[in-house]
Parts: structure tokens; sequence; C-alpha cells
């Protein structure tokens, strides 16, 4: 892996489990219902240069982080919501990157992304306690994608929350911050 790999993807790329075994899926679980703190204790105290500090050369700034996972994860909700109650729908796909550009994303003080996370988890995360064995076999078709079982997309946004966590403490590590 290039050192450009290493500052883009810091935890690797994403990889389906083998396994969908109940202790894996909680351990997803638990990731996601920590994220609201580990991310507040990740940017806390940075000031906004610093959150305008892309993460790489070309990348997305710490700010854009923040708000892509406010985004990306209300994505995710809605369609575990449509999954659990409907027959493996369609979903509507976005540009992520283009989202990113968006004056929100750039220029937005990051509190309200915060807050859109940490309730967003509340809910999510109850939803995905009270969700049977059977419903984890669920799915939803993506335009780009096809089928995604909600196991592995449970996984995918495990490893999504680390990666961007990743993200934002590798960057103030190398910075010092």
């Amino acid at each position: 892996m290039s050192e450009l790999d290493d500052l883009r993807f810091p935890i690797g790329r994403f990889s389906a489990p083998a396994s969908s075994m109940p202790g894996v899926r909680a351990a997803h679980i638990h990731t996601l219902g920590q994220l609201s703190k580990r991310l507040a204790k990740a940017v806390e105290g940075l000031t906004d240069e610093q959150l305008d500090t892309p993460y790489r050369e070309g990348g997305w700034t710490i700010r854009q982080v923040v708000h892509h996972i406010a985004d990306s994860h209300a994505n995710a909700f809605m369609r575990f919501k449509h999954a659990l109650t409907e027959d493996c729908p369609t979903i509507k796909a976005y540009d992520e990157a283009k989202w990113a550009e968006l004056a929100d994303s750039k220029k937005l003080p990051i509190a309200p992304a915060l807050a859109m996370i940490d309730g967003l988890h509340a809910r999510w995360v109850a939803v995905l306690e009270a969700m049977t064995p059977d419903d984890f076999h669920k799915c939803f078709n993506h335009p780009e994608h096809g089928q995604v079982g909600l196991t592995k997309a449970l996984a995918m946004y495990d490893w999504h929350a680390r990666h961007h966590m990743a993200h934002i403490t590798g960057l103030r590590g190398r910075k010092g911050w």
C-alpha cells in the first residue's frame, strides 16, 4: 500500500466479514453506539483553521468529514428502515463527493452535525438492537452495488465510522494537535 493509500484508507479497505454471528454484529452495533462520543472527543478543541485542514492532500477537510459522517449515516439509517419494512427495496444513491462540496459541509460549524450524529445513532442503535436474526437477512438494492444484506451493511458502517475516525485522529497525530 502506498503512502497515499495509507492516508486514504488508514484502517484498510472494507472487507465484508466472513461471519455474521451475534457477537460480531454486537461489536459493530457497539462501534456505532460509541461513535458520537468518540467523534466529539476527536474534534474537541480544534480551531476553524484546523477543521479546514484536509486529512490528506486532495482529501476532505475535517469539517467535511464530520458533515459527511452525518450525511452518510442518515442515509444508512433510512436504508435500514426501508429494508426492515419493505421487500428488498431499491434505495436512492447520492453523490457523496458533491454533497461534501455543498455550503453546509464546507462552511457550517460542526456542532449541528455532531448533534445530528448523536441523535441519529441513538435511534439507529435502538433499531439495530431490536432486530431479530432474521431481520439481518433482509436487504436493499443499491443502484450501483446491487443487493446488500443488512449484515453486510452493518459491517460496512462500522468500518465507515472507524475509517473516518482514523482520518481525523491520524491527522491530529501527524500535526501534533
